[in-house]
């Protein structure tokens, strides 16, 4: 966790992509890390597959069928992140649904990403109330950031409960929509990330859903520390496989360099 406390705090205009495990193929966990650490991405989310993800957009879900058709599991997971090389140094969190962890049996889970240097976990349907007397001292306990979701309808007291429970940023989703590339922005989203940054929370904030391309991640950047790319990824991984030079050129895209 304190890798990314570090990082949130020392730099602006963050790039952070997510993927989902074993997606498009078992061993494309690792192989996608270490393009996207050579393309210069500052932290990843590694969406843990899932068979009802209700959340997400028809594109994760897609891949979310695919992994789990690959055979990937949590376990398989673990087994993956254990085996990464030292050259990957970017701060990894673990993105999914309540559920699996529950199976898998929520502290054994926690100590495996302990073990196997996980900075933070995005679980979008764990009740906070529910993290704060249940599990809070079992993430402090382990150094595992639990990174709370908020939306243009959260109110502003849960927003002020969720900033001071917050240990690395805050996921600020979009639009009330699912998952899913857009352009540009609305005029509301402009105005709920202004009332936002006005509220002055001690927690920096990521903007995912909908970030697609140059012009949207660097939109978003001028009204949060940064931007988080998954659908728009998923669906070049989806075109091209895990190419390390084809996931290059689509992260230098995004951040509006030239390809070569």
């Amino acid at each position: 966790m304190e890798k990314l406390k570090s990082l949130l705090k020392r730099k602006k205009n963050l790039l952070s992509v997510y993927f989902t495990a074993g997606f498009p193929d078992i061993e494309s966990t690792t192989k996608v890390l270490k393009s996207l650490e050579k393309a210069g991405v500052d932290f990843v989310e590694i969406g843990m597959p899932y068979s009802d993800p209700l959340a997400d957009g028809p594109v994760i879900q897609n891949s979310s069928t695919r992994a789990l058709e690959n055979g990937m599991s949590l376990k398989k997971l673990f087994e993956q992140l254990s085996s990464i090389p030292e050259e990957i140094s970017m701060p990894i969190i673990l993105m999914g649904y309540l559920n699996p962890v529950l199976k898998f049996g929520v502290e054994k889970f926690i100590e495996q990403c302990k073990s196997n240097n996980v900075s933070g976990l995005i679980l979008p349907d764990l009740p906070y109330e529910t993290y704060l007397e249940e599990y809070q001292e079992l993430f402090t306990r382990n150094n595992i950031s639990n990174i709370f979701l908020i939306t243009p309808q959260t109110p502003e007291e849960r927003v002020r409960n969720l900033d001071k429970a917050s240990t690395s940023f805050i996921y600020m989703v979009s639009s009330a929509a699912v998952t899913g590339a857009r352009d540009g922005l609305s005029l509301q989203q402009i105005e709920y990330f202004e009332r936002i940054n006005n509220m002055g929370l001690a927690t920096p904030r990521m903007v995912g859903f909908g970030i697609s391309n140059h012009q949207s991640y660097s939109d978003v950047c001028q009204h949060a520390h940064g931007a988080i790319v998954g659908s728009a990824f998923i669906r070049r991984l989806e075109q091209s496989g895990d190419d390390e030079e084809g996931i290059i050129n689509f992260i230098k895209e995004l951040k509006g360099k030239q390809v070569s």
